[in-house]
């Protein structure tokens, strides 16, 4: 086995290629994802981010491509994964509904037979203010708690990449903040973080670099603010000419809309979100392992 070269980034996905059936769902996709760098997937449903965390999880085969993982081939099987420092969340979340929190947190640990797992776990449920719900159900907990509980889980193992799936999803404000600061904690403690969003507010405060897809391909990519000035980006997935044309005419001067190409508004964050969401319900492809709707 070759030893991996000091600098190789924690993920690596080169010219990733996925086909279901005879229609492509990736189209050479490349990224990586360094450690303590935060990484954020966006596009619309149906461009491909849910495929990508597959293809990583070795749930879904690419037909061309490569993903390495600190510069080794991924495992072909998701029962590879946490050996190789890698854990995911899901949008599904797939708590065990009847057991305790404390248990939850505990399945990845007896896979790893961690000899401190209960500690590890309590630890985990502390840093997300969950060490009071230790001994409750999941199933009885509302929806943000669930949440945490799933994340607490993915950190329990310690992974050295950490895949989050939508987990801004159905939180509030509150919770969205804690989210960030569990996102910038985990990231400056040196784990590579990679996450599917499309809360545009929440990818803009924690994401330190942002790759945009859209019909399975590579549009943009670059720091948060390189992004939302990409005339690609603004054109095909945040559909300026919708938002300028739903918007009352631009005031010179206006905050938050500094001049464009040939005078036209830049969008806000806010008109990113309003363009974000009317992309959302675009229809997308069948896929396996909840890619319809969710890609």
């Amino acid at each position: 086995m070759t030893t991996p070269p000091p600098t190789a980034p924690r993920l690596e996905v080169d010219g990733l290629e996925v086909a279901f059936g005879g229609l492509t769902a990736l189209g050479g996709v490349s990224f990586e994802v360094r450690d303590g760098e935060t990484v954020a997937l966006i596009g619309p449903n149906g461009a491909g981010k849910t495929t990508v965390f597959n293809a990583v999880c070795g749930i879904v085969k690419p037909r061309k491509g490569n993903v390495r993982i600190g510069g080794r081939p991924a495992p072909a099987r998701t029962t590879g994964l946490l050996a190789a420092g890698v854990a995911r969340t899901l949008q599904g979340l797939g708590l065990f509904e009847r057991m305790t929190v404390l248990e939850n947190v505990l399945v990845p640990l007896s896979s790893l037979r961690a000899e401190d797992a209960a500690a590890r776990a309590r630890d985990r449920l502390a840093e997300l203010g969950l060490l009071d719900l230790a001994d409750r159900s999941a199933g009885t907990l509302p929806y943000p708690e669930r949440k945490r509980v799933a994340l607490a889980r993915a950190l329990a193992a310690d992974p050295r990449l950490l895949l989050l799936d939508e987990p801004a999803g159905g939180l509030g404000a509150a919770d969205i903040e804690a989210l960030a600061e569990t996102v910038r904690r985990v990231a400056g403690e040196g784990c590579a973080v990679l996450l599917v969003e499309h809360h545009v507010d929440f990818v803009m405060d924690v994401a330190d670099r942002i790759v945009v897809l859209d019909f399975g391909e590579v549009i943009a990519a670059g720091s948060p603010e390189e992004v939302r000035r990409d005339p690609a980006v603004e054109a095909a997935y945040l559909g300026l000419e919708a938002v300028n044309a739903a918007a009352e005419p631009p005031q010179s001067g206006g905050a938050g809309h500094p001049p464009a190409r040939g005078g036209a508004p830049r969008p806000s964050t806010a008109d990113i979100s309003v363009a974000t969401e009317a992309h959302a319900h675009r229809s997308e492809p069948q896929g396996p392992a909840g890619e319809g709707g969710t890609a």
